[in-house]
């Protein structure tokens, strides 16, 4: 996949190594909770159209991340790596956004013949306005970063996830509770590579009412009597608090629409569709005609999943409407 390209200062050919989407439907979310937050990431205008991300080195050997505004081309290029065919991925000079010192994204091979990858040195003669190398988010331990790679990585590998629940034992439902809940799971490792990372434990899954979220605290005896019924109700069923939090939010995304790329969808097999979303310190990964997962901040390492229950579908449909979609 290495394609010589002149796009970086001082005629330095650009040895492409690989490329990824930013767009508000297919971006590395592992830099960000929507399209907005990983284009800051960047220091670029969250554009509607997109960018395409070119990942390379320079004759030097220096990381460079090349943004372009030619999408196609980039998509292109990766629909056919993908497919194990060679592809000269050579975007034209006048498509080109900036040239970007470092990588954004952990990169698992470097160029044939030139030095190993390192950061360009500073340019003396830019007085401080050189942007600041970029590399890519600490997941060696959990967060948001490490949160989301692994709900992306759920959504690739979702036969493999689901066939470590069973409906019958995961989704019991304990007497007065919706069917919506259980135990958690742990998840299995991954390789550190472009888009993904180290994926979560499931845990016992969970069926909840998803109108239902967490009781603002306003001191009145009234709300601290529900706040410690919907306590005991948690604790009883089995239903992680966070969980509850999670779906609530989900829940406001229909009245109040969240920035571009919050809720994605894409294909799936069948006439389901595959949905992620974010929120603050959760992620969620679902198939429309069934069950979904949900991951914690406050949960390392754990996956949490939701059975269907009587609330579910009525969510997952309505985030689909609202999700933004791979053109």
């Amino acid at each position: 996949m290495a394609a010589p390209n002149d796009t970086v200062a001082d005629d330095d050919a650009l040895y492409v190594l690989t490329a990824v989407l930013l767009t508000p439907a297919q971006f590395p979310s592992v830099l960000g909770d929507d399209y907005p937050a990983a284009c800051a990431a960047l220091a670029v205008e969250p554009y509607a159209e997109g960018y395409g991300l070119v990942l390379g080195q320079d004759g030097s050997g220096a990381r460079w991340t090349v943004v372009v505004e030619d999408v196609s081309l980039v998509a292109v290029a990766i629909a056919a790596w993908d497919c194990g065919m060679e592809y000269d991925l050579s975007p034209d000079d006048r498509s080109v956004v900036c040239a970007l010192p470092g990588w954004p994204l952990p990169v698992a091979v470097a160029a044939p013949g030139v030095a190993a990858p390192h950061d360009p040195l500073p340019d003396l003669e830019a007085e401080g306005t050189a942007p600041e190398a970029l590399s890519p988010p600490d997941t060696e331990s959990w967060g948001p970063a490490q949160r989301r790679m692994g709900a992306d990585e759920i959504a690739h590998q979702w036969t493999t996830w689901r066939e470590q629940i069973d409906d019958e034992t995961a989704f019991s439902t304990p007497v007065g509770t919706d069917s919506t809940g259980a135990e958690p799971i742990a998840e299995p490792e991954v390789e550190p590579v472009a888009e993904s990372g180290p994926e979560p434990e499931v845990e016992g899954e969970v069926e909840v009412d998803v109108e239902t979220g967490p009781e603002a605290v306003d001191g009145s005896e009234a709300a601290a009597e529900k706040q410690s019924g919907r306590a005991a109700t948690d604790a009883s069923s089995g239903v992680h608090p966070g969980v509850r939090r999670a779906l609530a939010q989900a829940q406001d995304y229909i009245d109040a629409p969240p920035p571009p790329g919050r809720v994605r969808s894409s294909f799936a097999t069948g006439d389901a569709r595959m949905l992620r979303a974010d929120g603050p310190g959760w992620s969620l990964v679902a198939r429309t005609d069934d069950i979904a997962f949900i991951l914690l901040d406050e949960e390392p390492g754990e996956v949490l999943p939701v059975g269907r229950g009587t609330e579910l579908p009525g969510l997952l449909e309505a985030l689909d409407a609202l999700a933004v979609r791979p053109a």
